[in-house]
């Protein structure tokens, strides 16, 4: 089992081997998750839901990278960013308030967002809900403080990408700018086995958003953290490639019947498919809401790229695109499911000498070892189940061509094709839209795709309505 989970690990950190630097006061920590050490499982469940431990590796940079953020999240107030298996995080303890409020000033957060608390283990869990009451002898053991209505839930998904929200003890151990004021929490334990380990070792609940400027594209690579918050920041602990690509399921079975606040990794068809949960409904809207939000991810525009955004919903073409461009504007176009590779492809190309693509080798790399990785390891029916879909794949880099719509009106156009594959849009999808940003193009075409095409459509969908001016139906 432990060989097993470690070549798991190799697979999900993307295993990778890159100079350490630093760029304007950040500095990058390169962490091989098969190399700093093996886990222990303590107790019967032989999985993380249960008690473990690491046992980390004598004289390896990687545990030693691994246990100096463990550190920085444990005795200083500046937050470190870490991989989790959707986006990369921004982590900080989450019982000081100078910690926490670190958070929002790297990223430039409006501070009535809550945050998302990670944890590595239920115990942990149990120790930061159960209310702190003076020990009595002879008293029954205390009463679980996680709500059944989730266990369901936690035994399938967990660790995973589904955040569930709880009620907040009284007193409280977290600071108060976690939840912004609410009578809840949001908590979820992460799949990535880096950040459990991270989690484990600093010994404090983590509050960690996505590790990138408020309302910017989520990170999925260390490159798209150090591009955001470079000398916002002291450490970014480099993981690889995140295998998700989108932020987690945000649940909340508090009420009934209970409710999805934000899609994710986790679908509703999976979550109507669990005891107690056959009726969750829809309580998020695509767009920003102004009123108090409930969960992360529920307020404020989010994922918007410098360029304008426009979210098309079926074929578009040379007459449809001429509509929303200006004379010389440099043209993103991203592609799912239907659109041709070149959906202008019906205009007049110009030969011109493309540009180089921005996709760092070091993630080309990484994910050329975890698919060895993935060779390797075997079939494991337990890492199957924990998360089948994870196993990252490269992401399409941008195409060059130059386009006459009409007399003396030529354009640039940058193309990314994100495939056929629901999981791999989702994991290419924030990428895409930080490199066609990077190219400098003044609008993006992107090709929507249907709410219920897979088990991340719904939160694709969320995330380009997010980031979109408007959504074009044809």
């Amino acid at each position: 089992m432990l060989n097993s989970w470690k070549y798991f690990a190799a697979t999900m950190a993307g295993a990778h081997k890159v100079t350490l630097h630093t760029q304007h006061g950040t500095q990058i920590l390169q962490a091989d998750a098969s190399a700093i050490g093996r886990f222990v499982f303590d107790g019967p469940e032989q999985s993380f839901l249960g008690d473990w431990h690491i046992e980390l590796s004598k004289d390896s940079p990687d545990a030693a990278n691994l246990q100096e953020a463990a550190s920085r999240l444990r005795d200083t107030d500046i937050p470190v960013a870490f991989p989790t298996e959707t986006v990369y995080g921004l982590g900080a303890d989450a019982t000081r308030s100078a910690a926490v409020r670190g958070i929002y000033s790297a990223k430039g957060r409006p501070s009535d967002n809550p945050l998302i608390i990670h944890i590595s283990s239920l115990s942990n869990l149990r120790r930061l809900l159960a209310p702190k009451t003076p020990s009595v002898s002879g008293l029954e053991t205390p009463p679980d403080p996680v709500p059944p209505i989730y266990y369901p839930l936690i035994s399938r998904f967990w660790p995973g990408p589904l955040t569930i929200l709880l009620p907040l003890p009284t007193p409280s151990p977290l600071a108060a700018e976690v939840t912004a004021s609410l009578p809840t929490v949001a908590v979820r334990m992460p799949s990535s086995t880096l950040a459990l380990a991270l989690i484990h070792l600093a010994n404090v609940p983590i509050a960690a958003p996505s590790a990138n400027a408020s309302s910017k594209p989520s990170p999925t690579t260390a490159a798209h953290v150090l591009h955001d918050l470079s000398g916002r920041i002291d450490l970014i602990l480099d993981g690889g490639p995140c295998g998700v690509g989108v932020e987690s399921t945000v649940v909340d079975g508090l009420v009934n019947p209970p409710v999805i606040l934000r899609p994710g990794g986790v679908s509703i068809d999976m979550l109507r498919s669990c005891p107690g949960w056959e009726n969750v409904q829809v309580e998020y809207k695509d767009g920003a809401e102004t009123r108090t939000p409930r969960a992360p991810g529920m307020k404020y525009k989010h994922y918007s790229p410098n360029a304008r955004v426009l979210l098309f919903r079926g074929q578009m073409d040379a007459e449809c695109a001429k509509r929303y461009l200006g004379k010389g504007t440099r043209i993103g176009v991203l592609t799912t499911k239907t659109w041709q590779k070149e959906p202008l492809q019906s205009v007049s190309r110009i030969p011109g000498e493309p540009s180089t693509s921005t996709v760092n080798s070091h993630v080309i790399n990484g994910y050329r070892r975890a698919h060895e990785a993935r060779e390797c390891r075997g079939s494991e029916p337990a890492i199957a189940e924990i998360m089948p879909s994870l196993m990252p794949v490269p992401i399409p880099s941008a195409q060059y061509s130059r386009i006459e719509l009409s007399d003396q009106d030529i354009y640039e156009v940058w193309t990314v094709g994100l495939g056929q594959s629901t999981a791999g849009i989702a994991r290419g999808l924030f990428s895409a839209l930080r490199e066609l940003d990077q190219k400098g193009v003044d609008i993006i075409f992107v090709e929507g795709i249907d709410d219920n095409e897979g088990h991340a459509a719904a939160a694709i969908m969320n995330r380009l309505r997010k980031a979109a001016e408007a959504e074009i139906v044809l």
